[in-house]
């Protein structure tokens, strides 16, 4: 790290300690100006772990049946900035029985006896604009049976914390932070008495990071569908605050909330998921149905990309494809090498999917999720289509560098179906070679055909092609196409090697084929997943062969088996697991 982000990051610190004592000097204020609802949808599953005292954030399990919340040592960052983001309230608020509320008030008062005064990490803008608007939602819930002196301990730290993010929400970084602590700021300035003039300044700096943030088509600069919920969630919550105060949107985040609500319903699988790209989950379950409900925006038939992927549909099986160059700078610190990867889903089930973010779960982990060969697409001699290099600030990020720079699309209409064409030069620099593939999804959704291409596009490229057969003792480069397979896939060879069949916990059996042209196989793999303690182990699907030539085709098909019914009755319920 430099000496001037040290001393950047130290001022960053040193006002936001300065900002959260100088927060106690607030008076404290009568009330809610009408009722808060709650907005946020939690697990239920979650919330009874944490009443038995399994705390499970970040990646950690601390386990303190007897131990108060915020007396645990934390034993990383993350697990420190998600206890003091509160989303966990959710959670017990989903139980919502007497245990899960005493648990809920211990924790809340907790927090103000323990970190009240300005101590701790938890003075940070988003975590603060986070953290309050968890307050407000759960206000009914979390005030049940209190007295007077301990509500009034409760709303004058959230006067404090209010006051704080009005002086320090724009030291949180561009994006996702930034608009976690103003929609916090514009929250509490419309419930709270007596702070509705912090409401107006807070709504018109909202409305310009929106036209900072929000891009034309609706998408942001990281390319993570799993954030773009998250902002698009802050801003339907935004609007229904406002709403309940009589007031209307203003245009600037009306039209982000129009712009987004398209794309989203783009990078939306099948089974009401999100696809898996860029660090991205596939997100809270029920936030982007509710949300989309709570915009009011309607569906309407999207054309071309979404933020830059393509999406396949038809007879609810969904085909998502990452169809554009990743993203760069600061907003690649979190993306991965994933060009021209994609994933399958079949009604309410995953069936092809990439590993995921391994960011809970280390460092190393976290590299290897980014990398290419953790993506359903081709990979070159072991190379990722675009490599980690140090972002220049410091800590653990890294920025994608040497990735690719062209990422030609072509939608047009097949015979039986829909295809899709596109292709990437990020091998050309090395090999010489261009990685282009064709999706061809049939009308009836029972069958993705595949074919991938590597080539050499110009008399450049076939002079370093040379130079990468002859490096390779003419013995070619080598290839591998993977395709991950979700963990609730058995998987297993048929047709004595020549294919691979697939059984679906819904009773579908999907049957992968190929043409010979490369050496089949099915591999161990593991899927990447927050909120679990460890990667949980799954397989994969490998073609492995060599290109010898300037053109080298492979082509594949993934089909519905014959006898696997038009319509599937998917009764079998998934119970939410903790390990």
């Amino acid at each position: 790290m430099s000496n001037s982000d040290t001393m950047t990051n130290r001022w960053t610190r040193f006002q936001n300690r300065l900002y959260a004592r100088l927060s106690q000097r607030r008076k404290a204020f009568i009330g809610f100006v009408t009722e808060p609802e709650p907005r946020t949808v939690g697990s239920f599953a979650r919330g009874r772990q944490l009443v038995a005292g399994n705390l499970l954030f970040a990646g950690y399990l601390v386990e303190a049946e007897d131990t108060g919340l915020w007396d645990v040592t934390a034993p990383s960052t993350g697990f420190d900035n998600e206890r003091h983001g509160f989303a966990w309230l959710d959670d017990l608020a989903a139980v919502g029985d007497m245990r899960a509320r005493e648990k809920a008030q211990r924790w809340v008062w907790g927090w103000i006896d323990t970190h009240g005064r300005g101590q701790g990490p938890g003075w940070a803008p988003d975590l603060t604009g986070r953290r309050v608007m968890r307050w407000i939602n759960h206000a009914a819930f979390l005030l049940r049976g209190m007295d007077d002196k301990q509500t009034a301990v409760f709303f004058r730290a959230l006067a404090q914390q209010t006051w704080f993010l009005s002086k320090r929400w724009s030291a949180a970084t561009p994006g996702l932070p930034r608009f976690e602590a103003l929609a916090g700021l514009v929250q509490a300035g419309l419930a709270l008495k007596g702070l509705e003039q912090m409401a107006d300044p807070a709504l018109r700096a909202l409305g310009r990071e929106c036209e900072r943030q929000i891009d034309a088509q609706g998408g942001i600069s990281t390319r993570n569908p799993e954030e773009l919920l998250e902002v698009f969630t802050l801003l339907s919550w935004t609007s229904a605050a406002l709403s309940d105060q009589g007031r209307g949107t203003p245009g600037a985040q009306a039209d982000a909330i129009k712009r987004m609500a398209p794309t989203l319903r783009s990078l939306r699988h099948s089974d009401g998921a999100l696809a898996r790209f860029h660090g991205g989950g596939r997100g809270v379950e029920g936030r982007l149905d509710q949300a989309l409900a709570q915009s009011g925006v309607r569906p309407q038939n999207a054309t071309g990309l979404a933020m830059g992927f393509a999406r396949l549909y038809a007879a609810r099986t969904s085909v998502i494809v990452d169809a554009s160059v990743p993203p760069k700078g600061a907003a690649s610190y979190n993306a991965h090498a994933s060009t021209l990867a994609f994933e399958v889903t079949s009604g309410r089930r995953p069936l092809i999917v990439n590993c995921g973010s391994g960011e809970s779960f280390g460092t190393e982990w976290r590299r290897a999720g980014r990398a290419t060969p953790s993506h359903t697409t081709l990979c070159l001699d072991g190379y990722s289509s675009a490599r980690l290099a140090p972002a220049g600030n410091g800590g653990e990020r890294e920025a994608l560098v040497d990735a690719p720079e062209d990422v030609p699309t072509d939608f047009e209409d097949a015979f039986e179906g829909a295809r899709f064409m596109v292709g990437h030069d990020g091998y050309t620099k090395v090999f010489g070679l261009t990685h282009a593939r064709t999706f061809e999804l049939r009308f009836d959704g029972r069958e993705l055909t595949g074919e991938d291409i590597l080539l050499t596009a110009t008399d450049k490229a076939k002079r370093q092609f040379d130079r990468a057969l002859d490096a390779s003792g003419l013995n070619g480069v080598g290839f591998d196409i993977r395709f991950h397979l979700h963990p609730d896939v058995d998987a297993a060879i048929d047709l004595g090697g020549a294919a691979v069949s697939m059984a679906l916990k819904s009773g579908e059996i999907w049957v992968f084929r190929h043409d010979g042209v490369g050496k089949l196989s099915v591999e161990p793999s593991v899927y990447l997943e927050k909120g679990r303690l460890k990667p949980r182990a799954t397989k994969q699907i490998v073609l492995s062969g060599r290109a010898m030539e300037y053109a080298t085709r492979i082509r594949w098909t993934l089909s519905k088996a014959q006898d696997t019914a038009y319509a599937v009755r998917d009764l079998h319920r998934d119970e939410p697991e903790f390990d």
